[in-house]
This record gives C-alpha cells, structure tokens and sequence, in this order.
C-alpha cells in the first residue's frame, strides 16, 4: 500500500457516485482520490495522460472526433486540445462533481480545455452513450476508475464488458482505435490479460504498452483496438513535432512498445 504525508485536505465530497477527495502532499503535490483510491497527483498525471492519448493518436490519419469516457478531471481532454485537426470533443462522464472539484483545485490538469469550443461534455451514464450515438469517433479514450476487488458493482463495471468494447466497436470509423488504462501490470497482471482477451474478441487488431507512473506503483498498462490501424512500434516524430510533450519522447516512446522488464506480463 502507498503512503504519502499529506499536507492539507483540501476538498471532501459526497456524489451521488462516489466520494471524491482531494489533498496536498509532500511527495505527490496535489492528489485526487475517488472512493479512497488515487486517480491522479500532479506530480506524474502529465505521464498517464500523454501515453494514454497521443500514442494511439499520432496513429491515425488526420483524427476529425474524439470521445473521452469518463475522464472527468479534464487531462484526456487537455491533450486532445493539441491536435488541431480534431473538430469534434464529446465526454461522457456520469459524475459532475468530479469536474466542479477538479476546476477548483487541479485547474492545471485540465488547464482551459473544458473552454474550448470544439469540447462537448455531457453528464451522462457513458455505457449508454456510446451505445446510443451516431458519431463514428476517430478515438475513443476509456479514462474510467478500476474494477477494484473489494468493491462490488464499481461504478465503471460496466466498461470493462464485452458488451461496451462491443458498442466501442460500432462507434469507431473505419480507421479509429479504441484505448483504455489497463491498471498496474506488476501487482495486477491479470486486469490487462483480462481486457486484451476481450478485445480480442471484438477487435481486429489489438495491442498493449505502458509507462511509468510513480503514483500508480510504477508499471501502469494501456490496451487498445480498432478495426483496422495499428499502433507503430516507432515514435512518429513526423506528427508529433509541433506537440508539446513534458514526458512523451521517442525514447520513452519506443520503451512503452517494449517487453516488460519483468516475465508476469508482456506486451
């Protein structure tokens, strides 16, 4: 279990979801957690959100839409905003609360991009939406919580189904990929066994990476599918040249493509 000194409780609320807290660390800086579990620090979130979008999306052929599920802290949607060529921003996140908390005291995660006019957020259970939309996204970003063991009928259950990855599916365009966090691959392998098995079963082409992020206990994994694209093992630094990065580079880049230093999981 992770311990950090904590300096100032600054925001405890309860939704109608979950409970949403917010401290001030010495090592982490500014920490949210959900239901007593971190979710970001200010510290190392810039890691977790830049992997989690731009790998899959110097993929993609000129991206036109996007939709965030979950991700209520505005990081995916922060890192959406850099590219240009995106004219179309949905979330769907079920919980205001978490945007009202995080505006107040993590504005720097989402830093502006809740204003920007190509930004739609809706306040809605996100297994209907995508189930029920007629957009064809270009880049759907699953940013839900964990499936934790010791919780029972977790809010994001329903994300990590086949019935969702299946709703994903029909909701991509043709070249479009689908990403998820797949939790922490050394002290929960199986969480990205389990999703890239069903993905596997929904997708044409699936794959998986990672990145570092110290909050997270180190090794945090990523999943993703699509019907057609694959991910390249190559940092794409053609696409990427006019993005500002604080921790994506090639280096790091091609190390997330590559085997785990470690033999309970591999790419």
């Amino acid at each position: 279990m992770l311990s950090v000194q904590i300096k100032h409780h600054l925001s405890h609320r309860k939704t109608d979801f979950q409970t949403i807290d917010i401290y001030d660390t010495e090592a982490f800086g500014r920490v949210l957690t959900l239901d007593g579990h971190i979710q970001l620090t200010e510290l190392d979130e810039g890691a977790y959100h830049e992997f989690l979008v731009h790998v899959p999306l110097l993929s993609i052929d000129d991206p036109k839409a996007a939709l965030v599920v979950g991700g209520g802290d505005g990081g995916v949607l922060r890192e959406l905003c850099k590219h240009d060529s995106l004219a179309k921003i949905d979330m769907a996140e079920i919980d205001s609360g978490v945007i009202e908390e995080t505006k107040e005291h993590l504005p720097f995660v989402s830093n502006g991009a809740f204003a920007d006019p190509r930004v739609n957020v809706h306040i809605t259970d996100a297994f209907a939406f995508v189930k029920n939309t007629s957009t064809k996204y270009d880049l759907i970003v699953v940013d839900s919580t964990d499936v934790y063991e010791e919780d029972d009928g977790g809010l994001s259950e329903q994300l990590f189904t086949l019935e969702f990855y299946r709703d994903c599916l029909n909701a991509l365009s043709p070249s479009g990929i689908v990403v998820t966090q797949a939790d922490n691959l050394l002290f929960c392998p199986y969480s990205l066994s389990h999703i890239k098995k069903m993905f596997g079963d929904v997708f044409q082409e699936v794959g998986s990476y990672f990145t570092i992020i110290p909050s997270f206990g180190g090794f945090s994994g990523y999943c993703w599918g699509s019907k057609e694209t694959t991910i390249g093992i190559r940092f794409p630094a053609g696409r990427a040249h006019s993005l500002l990065f604080r921790y994506l580079s090639e280096n790091a880049y091609e190390y997330a493509m590559a085997d785990l230093p470690f033999s309970s999981v591999q790419n």
